[in-house]
């Protein structure tokens, strides 16, 4: 049976607790990472929290965070692109720099946020063989671990943006492709919780 994402309409209570952590050797561990995969291949998402697939635990599966490939590859492209990621209890170490993005998400249907997140971050994670790794992530890869990480410990994009509009799929492409409406860099270094306090008294000003 095919798993659809849990959205706020449905059950928003769910997607707001905090996942577990996966205990080594986990004997489901195999079959929640196929049933992201699955949904992963089949749906036009960037990466999937496994709370949003009704598995409450710290899994993340990748599938595209090359943004140049998704603001100028057809769906199919897309949906047959695969990273095939797997984080598992992944751990947020550091955040550099900063910068902004129109985020949406499979479980907060049409709701479009602009949302602040670092430009640089070093996780910590298991791979699917539980390998121990380490990671600097960077760019727009690190704005999509980012968000995934939120839904981890219940948090949605819509709680942290500052602005939110309503657009269907197709036209939030349309609306990321628009001059000043796309990924936006303010600074690759210093210390991301600064950085964020120090531009909001700025906008304040």
């Amino acid at each position: 049976m095919k798993r659809k994402a849990i959205t706020i309409s449905e059950n928003e209570e769910f997607l707001r607790q905090i996942s577990q952590n996966v205990e080594f050797k986990d004997k489901n561990l195999t079959k929640e990472i196929q049933i992201l995969e699955e949904y992963c291949k089949e749906n036009s998402v960037l990466a999937m929290a496994a709370v949003q697939l009704g598995i409450p635990k710290r899994i993340i599966y990748v599938k595209n965070t090359d943004l140049e490939k998704i603001n100028n590859a057809s769906k199919e492209e897309l949906n047959n692109d695969n990273e095939a990621k797997v984080l598992i209890n992944p751990v947020m170490m550091k955040r550099e720099g900063l910068t902004s993005y129109w985020e949406s998400c499979a479980s907060c249907l049409d709701y479009f946020g602009l949302v602040k997140r670092p430009y640089k971050i070093k996780i910590e994670y298991y791979d699917r063989n539980f390998q121990k790794k380490q990671e600097i992530i960077e760019g727009f890869p690190a704005t999509v671990l980012s968000h995934e990480m939120d839904h981890l410990d219940g948090i949605l994009h819509i709680d942290i943006a500052e602005k939110i509009l309503i657009k269907k799929e197709e036209e939030r492409r349309m609306f990321r492709n628009q001059k000043g409406n796309g990924y936006i860099i303010y600074q690759r270094t210093g210390k991301y919780e600064d950085l964020l306090i120090g531009l909001e008294k700025e906008l304040n000003q």
